[in-house]
């Protein structure tokens, strides 16, 4: 939603502003992954076993998933510049108390601190990029804004394992803190205030969630992360049947490189065809899953599949945001907490699948789990999905000042129905 005063004609990104939002996401996931690089050094640093270490990862994930929603709804009547600086805040209060406590229990806390911080955060980034350009640049723009995530997912346990053994987990968190600082007073310095959501646009979260579309979309980003991190979770063990064990590191960075490809994709294509992308991503990320179910004995073959992977995973972010976005109009912040709400449940859930399943047989029936959930995850969204992933991230012309709400909404509801082909000049 931009200004209507702002002239609406091809001009230009607002780079300064997006890519400040894009580095806020980056730390936040940063945040979020780079423990899992440390438990061992943070585990004998804190004298907590490495399992209880690994608590700290899933404490983030917990008080995202928690928060979303109930500090969104909270926040509505608030500016929206405060509060996401707030979310930032919050992150670097947590990177402080890890790289300084010596009790467990306190950087257990601002871990939760900062997941609460995080998830409020995810709900904003999104309506926040796509609030400062016009509707025709609206996925670019938020293809931009979530550059940091696949950055930030490819680097994270990387990075946070070098940094670890380079200069001790507490100064890599010290560092993590001064990063936070720094994009704290840039998103400050580079996008502009926008007022808090009017009262006359604040829809209860429960009829925003009965909007057509959402709950199927819902339904969808949850399923997508499980099949995801079934499979992602044990990957360093599933490589072994390919004799790629030993090249975690590689098989990683080519994920990594994919996603990030996958994401520039995104957002060249994303306002030409929302559809399109969320199809081909969805295809994507089935095709590999069965090539890696049938071959994935083969390097060469998991190479492959591992790449349109990351591909289709570069894409995910993008294209669930937009279409969350697109389908809850002008409530915009409240579906995206719905969806961080969701993908959280699913890393939750995702891991404990494979677990179940890597009891049972090891990591044979993991390829296959995640093909079956993909593939009815494309076969919803290609049957029932259509309110779900209109055809543009641009929402419907404005309604007449004298149409009642109920009817401004059937009428951007009927925007997504396909409708008869007409010519035009």
């Amino acid at each position: 939603m931009t200004d209507s005063s702002t002239p609406q004609g091809h001009r230009p990104l607002p780079w300064a502003g997006l890519l400040a939002l894009a580095v806020s996401g980056f730390v936040t996931v940063l945040t979020e992954t780079i423990p899992a690089g440390l438990l061992p050094q943070i585990s004998d640093g804190l004298d907590v076993s490495q399992s209880t270490a690994g608590q700290l990862v899933t404490v983030y994930a917990v008080g995202s998933m928690a928060a979303a929603i109930p500090l969104t709804a909270l926040t509505r009547r608030w500016p929206r510049r405060p509060v996401l600086l707030v979310t930032l805040l919050a992150v670097v209060a947590a990177n402080i108390a890890t790289a300084l406590s010596p009790w467990y229990a306190l950087t257990f806390t601002g871990r939760l601190i900062a997941g609460l911080g995080a998830g409020l955060q995810w709900a904003m980034l999104a309506g926040y990029a796509m609030r400062l350009v016009p509707e025709s640049s609206k996925g670019k723009a938020l293809a931009v804004s979530m550059g940091g995530v696949p950055v930030a997912l490819a680097l994270g346990v990387p990075l946070g394992t070098a940094l670890g053994t380079g200069i001790g987990w507490r100064s890599t968190f010290a560092v993590m803190a001064v990063l936070g600082l720094l994009t704290t007073v840039w998103v400050r310095a580079a996008i502009p205030p926008l007022e808090a959501e009017p009262a006359h646009e604040r829809i209860p979260v429960s009829r925003i969630l009965l909007r057509p579309g959402i709950a199927v979309l819902m339904l969808i980003a949850f399923a997508f992360e499980v099949a995801h991190t079934n499979l992602y979770t044990y990957i360093a063990s599933f490589l072994s049947s390919s004799g790629l064990q030993d090249r975690v590191d590689v098989v990683l960075l080519v994920f990594g490189i994919a996603s990030i490809v996958g994401l520039w994709l995104t957002g060249a294509l994303i306002d030409r065809n929302l559809r399109a992308v969320v199809m081909a991503a969805l295809a994507g990320f089935t095709g590999a899953m069965a090539l890696l179910a049938v071959i994935g004995t083969n390097a060469v073959a998991t190479l492959a599949a591992i790449a349109v992977w990351g591909l289709a995973l570069g894409a995910a972010p993008t294209m669930l945001q937009a279409s969350s976005a697109r389908v809850a109009g002008a409530s915009v912040e409240v579906a995206q907490s719905m969806l961080v709400t969701m993908l959280n449940a699913g890393m939750a859930a995702g891991p404990l699948l494979g677990g179940i399943l890597y009891s049972a047989d090891q990591t044979t029936p993991l390829p296959w789990a995640s093909l079956g959930i993909f593939a009815v995850v494309l076969l919803i969204a290609a049957s029932i999905g259509r309110r779900a992933f209109p055809l543009s991230t641009q929402a419907p012309p404005a309604a007449p000042r004298d149409q009642t709400p109920d009817l401004i909404e059937r009428t951007q509801d009927d925007a997504n129905t396909p409708q008869p082909t007409r010519t035009s000049r």
